[in-house]
């Protein structure tokens, strides 16, 4: 099974294939991005957002399925904000859903997701034997990560997001860009964050982004354990 693995920066991209021992190769991409390949997984920084994270992964899929070597697997994953203290600085999350959390609408009764508006769906929910054998293998904390466009800047904020999610772990910018666009190709989906950060107030200082992307590097040393049941990776031992 051929895994992509797509992530928002070149420093995410680079504590992915930091895990593997073998030199990534680079493969171009239409339009000019590049994949580092190295033991059976494929990783894109495609940039950050949930546009710029489903156009990549939507080019780096149908590349593949036009080679005739579709992927098994999508995998967003990079560093993220934690809701503490469900997931403390430096942990790992996996997701159980994948939640657009703020695409929708407001109204006098408060918010109202793309799913309430009749618009389309507003979660992905990754196969759960998945979730596990990735929470196992990796230490990692199953909950919801929730996608958001701004990046929550206040305690005002964050106490409105765990209301209305209160079993959210974590937040990032791109998952939800990468379950839609791994759901258009019929790829499964994961979202994997290592949390650098608490959501709430911004305090740089307080910001432990080195451990996180340490906690992603070793969350892909032990992922290929967690996917041999699905199906043996190109390239591994």
């Amino acid at each position: 099974m051929r895994v992509l693995v797509v992530t928002a920066v070149a420093a995410e991209r680079d504590a992915v294939t930091a895990a593997f021992p073998q030199t990534p190769q680079e493969a171009a991409l239409p339009g000019g991005a590049v994949l580092h390949r190295t033991a059976g997984f494929d990783v894109l920084a495609a940039g950050v957002g949930p546009a710029a994270a489903a156009a990549g992964t939507a080019t780096a899929l149908t590349a593949a399925a036009l080679a005739g070597e579709p992927y098994g697997l999508a995998v967003s994953a990079g560093i993220g904000g934690g809701f503490v203290p469900g997931a403390p600085l430096g942990a790992l999350v996996v997701a159980e859903r994948i939640v657009a959390a703020d695409l929708g609408a407001e109204s006098p009764e408060g918010f109202l997701t793309i799913t309430e508006l009749g618009f389309g769906r507003d979660a992905h929910r990754p196969d759960t034997d998945l979730v596990r054998a990735v929470a196992a293998a990796a230490g990692a904390l199953p909950g919801d990560v929730l996608t958001v466009s701004t990046v929550t800047g206040s305690a005002a904020r964050a106490a409105e997001l765990t209301a209305r999610h209160p079993r959210a772990l974590a937040e990032a910018m791109e998952g939800f860009g990468v379950a839609e666009a791994a759901a258009a190709h019929g790829t499964r989906v994961l979202e994997l964050r290592a949390v650098s950060n608490a959501v709430g107030p911004r305090d740089r200082a307080a910001w432990r982004i080195g451990d996180a992307l340490a906690a992603l590097t070793a969350a892909f040393r032990a992922l290929p354990a967690a996917l041999v049941p699905a199906g043996s990776l190109e390239g591994t031992q």
